[in-house]
Order: C-alpha cells, then sequence, then structure tokens
C-alpha cells in the first residue's frame, strides 16, 4: 500500500500533463500531433497485443526491440570495459595522458551524427556499424570522468597504502578503483542515456530491424500515431534503464552515499 500510495505521489504531475495533452489534442484536432489514447492504442497494437506464451509481446515487438537493445547493452559494454581501462591507465600516468587527452578533448569535440556517413563506408550495414556509432558517440564521459577520478584519490589514501606495502595490482583494486568508484559510475550514467540516443540515429541509416527504423518508416508512411507509439516507448525506456541503473548504483556504492550523508 505504501509502494501505491509513493508512486501516486510522484506520478500525479504525469498523468496531469497526460489529461492536457489528450483535451488539448482533442480540442486542437491536428493530425501530426494524436491524442495519447490514439498513441497508447497503437502501441498496444504494434507491440503488445501478443499471446502470453510471448509476455503479450508481438512479432513486430520482438524484431523491433530485439536489434535495439542488443545494440545498445553490446556498445555499452564495450564502451564501459574501453573507457574505464583507458581512463585508469591514463589517469595513473601523467606522462602518457599529456600526450592522448588531447586526442581526447579533440575526439568527444565532434559531435556523432557528423561521423554517420563515415561509419556506413567503414562498417557493413547492421549491427556492426550502429554499436561503432554507440561507442564512438559514448566512451568520451566514461574515459573522462575514469581519469579524473583515478587522479582525485587522496594521496593519504595512496601513502598508507604505500606504508603497508600494498603496490601494483592490489594497490589498484583495493584503493584507486574503490576511491574513483563514484565519478566512474557517474560517467557510466551518462554515457548510458546518450547510448540510447545513438542507438536511435545509428537505426535511421540503412537498418530494417530496431526502434529507430520504426520511426523513420511510420514517419515516410504518414502512420503518425505509430510514430508517436515509437517516441513515447523511447522515453519510457530511458526512463526505465536510469532508474535501474540508479538502483544498481545505490547498492553498489552505498558506502559512498552514506559516508556523503553523514558528512
Amino acid at each position: 500500500m505504501r509502494a501505491i500510495t509513493g508512486l501516486l505521489a510522484r506520478g500525479w504531475l504525469a498523468l496531469l500533463l497526460l489529461v492536457v495533452w489528450e483535451l488539448v489534442t482533442w480540442a486542437v484536432g491536428e493530425a501530426y500531433f494524436p491524442r495519447p489514447s490514439q498513441i497508447a492504442a497503437a502501441a498496444y497494437e504494434l507491440w503488445f497485443s501478443g499471446p502470453a506464451s510471448s509476455l503479450f509481446l508481438t512479432e513486430k515487438a520482438l524484431g523491433d526491440f530485439g536489434p535495439s537493445l542488443f545494440n545498445l547493452f553490446t556498445g555499452w559494454f564495450l564502451t564501459a570495459v574501453a573507457g574505464v581501462t583507458l581512463g585508469v591507465a591514463l589517469g595513473l600516468s601523467r606522462t602518457v595522458a599529456d600526450y592522448v587527452e588531447p586526442m581526447v578533448h579533440f575526439g568527444r569535440a565532434i559531435p556523432p551524427p557528423t561521423l554517420l556517413s563515415v561509419f556506413v563506408i567503414l562498417f557493413p550495414l547492421g549491427a556492426s556499424m550502429q554499436i561503432a556509432v554507440i561507442v564512438f558517440g559514448v566512451i568520451w564521459p566514461v574515459l573522462i570522468n575514469t581519469i579524473d577520478g583515478v587522479r582525485t584519490v587522496e594521496r593519504l589514501h595512496l601513502d598508507t597504502a604505500e606504508v603497508f606495502g600494498v603496490r601494483g595490482p592490489l594497490r589498484l583494486r583495493e584503493v584507486v578503483l574503490p576511491a574513483a568508484a563514484p565519478k566512474i559510475v557517474a560517467g557510466l550514467r551518462i554515457s548510458l542515456g546518450l547510448a540510447l540516443i545513438l542507438m536511435v540515429l545509428s537505426e535511421l541509416f540503412g537498418s530494417t530491424t530496431g526502434i529507430g527504423s520504426h520511426l523513420i518508416g511510420m514517419q515516410r508512411s504518414f502512420e503518425l500515431p505509430e510514430m508517436w507509439a515509437g517516441i513515447v516507448v523511447l522515453g519510457v525506456l530511458g526512463y526505465l534503464l536510469n532508474s535501474v541503473f540508479v538502483l544498481i548504483e545505490r547498492r553498489w556504492l552505498r558506502w559512498h552515499l552514506t559516508a556523503r550523508g553523514a558528512a
């Protein structure tokens, strides 16, 4: 009961906006802005009217959501591994960082959508191209936050580890990474939202599957409720991904949040 009350307390503004949206679009009657009820009906018909054996998902839902989520999580996972690994290396070595950091700041200043045509040439159309776009576009916040997190480890912690003979990989695992974890996690959270955006953009070029392909197809055929259904699904997906990440972050960094609250 308490959970339901809390949900209603937090969701009243969203419900109010939906009601206002429904009334305004009903009064205006503009075809390009369908009512939320029409969007919900289109989404149900497209994706959520399947049999119970497939969790009520239709074949189109599996064809749209499956490839998109695969590209999203594969690209984000590769980004996490590469960004944290390279960021730790650059954070620990100022000499190497002096040579590499200018290229890092140059790369992050390039808007990923401007390079879509380049990725189309370098990679075959499909998952490999889409994953490459995601990795290039979202690695920068992970990389920069990791570098900054490693560099800001308190000198006292490092000196104490040195006194007790904690060196090399053990110091990295027990001292450096835990101290840098809050900033690393912040970079990962930012990159997850960017990955969702780039997932859609990469599917607009030469793709026949995925949510982005659905959006461009519905737009070209002027199936506007179906197009808006895709937009709403993306918003809901982004909200759910962020909520799950926040729950994992609170559990993983409970010690940090507790210490910050005490301070």
